[in-house]
């Protein structure tokens, strides 16, 4: 039996991980962490990193950068494998993951879903084949979202960047601008409103035609249901820095 911490288990997240777990044989919750306790849990919650006295097996994060980097302390500390779904992480805060990785395993994604890793790998071969499009990326959000762009987003810009030889440069903000637009540039849109999972369309701009394909998450259970799949994979792997393409 596989038994998992949530880190930022009072979030919309970590209670879908919460749900997720409960469905899910061989793997079981053995406490969370979160700024506070509702009480509303069947499972322990630790509000102070210093008072955790249950060594997880594996580490399942859906928090803010800075309680990721406080969970992943303990983490390193106790050699515990961890699976970061946070989003918005600073450079700075990527490399101390990566620097973490070399000590204990870490599995890092800005999204879980096998459908956007798929989606990833397809604007990138789409991006070869047209290498004279126009690229642009547009992501959809529910309106509680803090970070812009999202992480998805970024991911499949770097994929299809990295395809085209890391050529590009990426344009969030045309405002003000009195330009043609530069060939080189990815431009990514955000748009927040409502209660939407998340939408991502990437769309390349020939002369005379357009193509667009486009990634719609109905349930945050996908994205839990990664997380879990990710906490299955990575706990018995040697220390390094994880990722989707190596789970799918």
């Amino acid at each position: 039996m596989i038994k998992v911490l949530i880190n930022g288990c009072n979030g919309k997240m970590g209670q879908e991980v919460a749900k997720a777990i409960k469905k899910t044989q061989d793997v079981e919750i053995l406490c969370g962490f979160d700024r506070i306790d509702t009480g509303d849990n069947t499972f322990p919650v630790f509000t102070d990193i210093n008072n955790i006295n249950l060594i997880p097996d594996v580490i399942i994060d859906f928090s803010i950068p800075q309680a990721t980097l406080n969970i992943l302390e303990f983490a390193q500390k106790n050699k515990i494998p961890t699976v970061i779904a946070t989003t918005g992480l600073s450079d700075i805060a990527l490399e101390k993951i990566e620097n973490y990785s070399k000590e204990f395993p870490i599995f890092r994604s800005a999204n879980m879903s096998y459908e956007v890793n798929l989606l990833s790998k397809l604007v990138a071969e789409l991006s070869k084949k047209l290498p004279d499009s126009d690229i642009e990326i547009v992501e959809t959000h529910h309106n509680r979202k803090i970070d812009s762009p999202s992480g998805t987003a970024l991911i499949l810009a770097d994929s299809i960047n990295n395809a085209l030889e890391n050529s590009m440069y990426y344009e969030y903000n045309r405002h003000g601008k009195r330009e043609k637009r530069n060939k080189k540039e990815i431009g990514i849109h955000s748009i927040r409103g409502g209660n939407e999972v998340g939408k991502h369309t990437v769309i390349f701009f020939g002369d005379d035609e357009s193509l667009e394909i486009t990634h719609n998450v109905n349930s945050r259970g996908v994205f839990a249901n990664g997380a879990i799949k990710a906490a299955q994979f990575i706990v018995h792997k040697n220390s390094g820095l994880y990722n989707m393409n190596d789970l799918c």
